[in-house]
């Protein structure tokens, strides 16, 4: 049954008549959720909201947060591990090490990254003493310690809360770990806009994504509705021009 309601997904932009067969009927103990792909208002939303947190250091060590996670795809864990000396700004690139399944990447940043991630670390050496003792971590809670990312929700719901986007009834809540998500989808949505062989470009996603392998990242084609019909006008203008060759 998940392979018939995968085709159904896939042919139901075709056409509209097609019925996906419910979830409950012969449905896997596990199913993937839903994420939540956040828009461009919707990010620019929650960096205005972390304005309002206190002190001013908690506000602007969450909106480099948000924004790492937004601009580079990276896992919140990942965020909250990251070393100041992890960070080469010069290069504009972060190691990230020993992470998920022990694998270790680099992600390049983007100038305007680079940019913000500059005026955090003159923020956070204004803010934390420069001390032998001083924790090595990039992000630091309003102690002067390391982001703890099983207690990044509760600061988050308050987030999403100023930002104004609620959660419809019956739907889970946005995360912070959608933005990773969100990522993602706008990085495969892009290579479709370019009419780039997105298939082939999967491995390089993945690496990027820190993921063991394209099957883990071929899961958004079918959990996000664009990617879907993306890849069915896809298959559609493919399948046309081979029915004129022929």
């Amino acid at each position: 049954m998940d392979a018939v309601r995968l085709f159904a997904r896939h042919q139901q932009p075709l056409d509209p008549a097609t019925q996906v067969p419910e979830e409950t009927v012969c449905s896997r103990r596990y199913r993937p959720r839903q994420p939540h792909i956040y828009n461009d208002t919707e990010i620019g939303a929650l960096l205005v909201a972390t304005d309002t947190l206190s002190p001013l250091f908690t506000a602007a060590v969450w909106r480099t947060l948000i924004g790492l996670l937004a601009a580079t795809g990276m896992r919140p864990g990942e965020a909250c591990r990251i070393g100041v000396d992890d960070v080469d700004l010069d290069n504009a690139v972060i190691q990230i090490l020993n992470t998920k399944f022990g694998k270790s990447r680099l992600v390049f940043l983007h100038p305007t990254t680079v940019t913000n991630l500059r005026h955090y670390l003159q923020v956070r050496l204004d803010h934390v003493p420069a001390t032998t003792r001083a924790c090595p971590m990039l992000l630091l809670n309003s102690r002067h310690t390391a982001l703890d990312p099983n207690k990044l929700a509760v600061t988050f719901r308050k987030i999403l809360a100023e930002a104004g986007i609620t959660t419809i009834v019956g739907v889970r809540a946005p995360r912070l770990y959608d933005l990773r998500h969100t990522f993602a989808v706008a990085t495969m949505l892009g290579w479709y806009d370019q009419d780039v062989d997105v298939q082939a470009r999967l491995p390089l996603l993945s690496t990027w994504l820190g993921h063991v392998d394209p099957a883990s990242t071929y899961w958004y084609l079918h959990a996000v509705p664009d990617l879907l019909a993306h890849a069915a006008r896809r298959l559609e203008t493919r399948d046309a021009a081979a029915g004129v060759q022929s």
